[in-house]
Parts: C-alpha cells; structure tokens; sequence
C-alpha cells in the first residue's frame, strides 16, 4: 500500500512538473512570438505603435472597487514613508552629494518597491498615470500619500533641529527670480525627463532582474538627472539650489517657505513655483515616459 501510495504521489508530481514546464514552454513562445511579430510589423513598414494608449493597469480598478483589497493600504503607506525618507535625506544632503544620495536611494527604493513600485515623487506617478501603467484614483492616492509624506519628513527634521537650538541650517532652494525662470523650467524639464525614461525603463525589469536591478536603474537615472541639472545651473548659468525635481519636495522645500509683501504678491510668487517645480516636471516626466515606450516599441522588445 505505501509503494501504491508513493508511485501515485511520484506520478502526481511529475505530472505537475511536467505541467508547468509545459506552461513555461508555451510563455516563452508567447513572448518570442510577440517580439517576432512585432519586428516583423517593423520590417514590414507596418505600425509598431498599436496599443501604444493601451490600459496597462487593472482595468477594473477606480474608486469603487481599489478599497476592496487591503494591498492598497500597504501601498499609500509604502510611498507615504519612502517620500518622508526621501526628503529627509534631500533636507539633510542636498543635491550636491550625489554619490551618497544614490544609495540612499537604492535603499530606499529597495525597501518600498515590493509595496507600490517605489515611485515616491508626484511627476512619476504622473507619468505611470500618462502612460496608463496605474490608474487615475490610484495615482491621486500615490501623490497625496507622497505630499504628506515629504511634509512629515520636514516635520522630523525641524523637530531635531529645534532640540539641537537650530543651530544646524536646512537646505533651502534659491528663490525664483523672473531673469532665470526659463533656465529654472528647462533644467526642472530635463531633469525630470530622464526621470522619467530611466524611471519606465525599469518597469521592464521589475519582475525579471529584481529589486536591486529596479533600484540601481531608479537611483542611477535620479543621479544622472542631479548630475545634469548641478552641472547646468552652477557652471553655465551660475546658480545653485535651484532645483527639486521632485514636486511633493519641491511643496515643502521652496513653496510653503514663500514670503511676500502682499497677498496679490504671495499668490503670484507661490503660482510662479507651482508652475516651474509641480506642472513643469510633471510634463517632464510625461515626456521620458512616452520617449521610453516608443523606444521600447521601435526596438521590438516586449
């Protein structure tokens, strides 16, 4: 009877086995069949672009529906505490310290991708939303969740500088001056494009690579981005900390500080920097991830 018992639990798991090598074999073939078609609609002057607006989230996923699963829970928390870390080491490094502010950033990222894919700045989101990666009710959770928690990382932060007698000074970004606005909103463009490409290249190997491939393409992209902006700001343009790149940062780091004379003046000044460090990233980063999926799609790579 065991024997019997065996060679019927033998037979169960080769059968399995044999399941889901099958199912395995037959992913591979779906997957090389869609790059060869793909490639072949290329060489065929066909239209490598189609489903390029495709909804590549849940498509039954909106306000009434997201609440439904706790994982949503989970994920708002994810990015409320990757953002509040995220500003604190913004706050306390600034931009100049590249080297270091790029493994905070892997760690980070490492720590909260599994929750919600580590976007922790409003302008990704927005491009995952452009992109149709996630959906509307889904992303407007994301940047609440990002907004409150960069404005708790400054709440941490002035907490322990008011215990230490504020003898230690916060970073602060340059005020906004109207000679320098367009170099302001080019570089906060830029920045926030390559953001957003290297930010869509790494959905491509969210699942295949893992965490640390996800995250040092994440924090790699967001250096270079630094890079770019410091080298552009101080040498051509001689300015310094004019810049986020991120607009939940941004919120805490240059718009709630705005001072003015007059109400008129406040609300102009506060619009002016919702425009350059808010709307013009997020366009941004619209833009890297539009650049990347075409690129994706041109190349063929499913």
């Amino acid at each position: 009877m065991a024997n019997t018992k065996s060679k019927k639990t033998t037979k169960k798991s080769t059968s399995k086995a044999k399941a889901v090598a099958t199912k395995s074999e037959k992913t591979v073939k779906a997957e090389t069949a869609a790059v060869t078609t793909s490639a072949s609609a290329i060489a065929k002057g066909g239209n490598p672009f189609k489903g390029f607006f495709a909804k590549k989230c849940d498509k039954d996923e909106n306000i009434l529906t997201i609440f439904k699963s706790p994982r949503i829970w989970g994920a708002i928390a994810g990015e409320l505490i990757g953002t509040m870390l995220l500003t604190m080491l913004m706050f306390t490094l600034g931009v100049y310290q590249p080297l270091y502010l790029m493994i905070g950033v892997i760690g980070i990222t490492m720590a909260v991708y599994a929750f919600s894919g580590a976007h922790l700045n409003p302008a990704l989101t927005v491009g995952m939303m452009a992109s149709r990666r996630v959906s509307a009710i889904r992303g407007v959770l994301y940047i609440v969740a990002q907004v409150v928690g960069a404005w708790l990382g400054l709440i941490i932060l002035s907490g322990f500088r008011s215990a230490g007698g504020d003898a230690v000074e916060l970073t602060t970004m340059t005020a906004l001056e109207n000679e320098t606005l367009w170099t302001n909103i080019f570089i906060e463009f830029l920045g926030s494009a390559i953001l957003g490409f290297f930010f869509c290249r790494a959905q491509s190997y969210k699942t295949a690579k893992g965490a640390f491939t996800y995250a040092a393409l994440v924090a790699g992209g967001l250096t270079l981005a630094v890079l770019f902006s410091v080298v552009i700001s101080s040498n051509y343009v001689s300015l310094s900390n004019n810049f986020a790149l991120n607009p939940a940062i941004a919120i805490m780091e240059q718009i709630f500080p705005t001072t003015a004379d007059g109400f008129g003046e406040l609300i102009g000044a506060v619009a002016q920097s919702a425009l350059v460090y808010i709307i013009v990233p997020m366009l941004g980063a619209a833009v890297g991830f539009a650049v990347a999926d075409a690129s994706k799609k041109l190349a063929g790579e499913e």
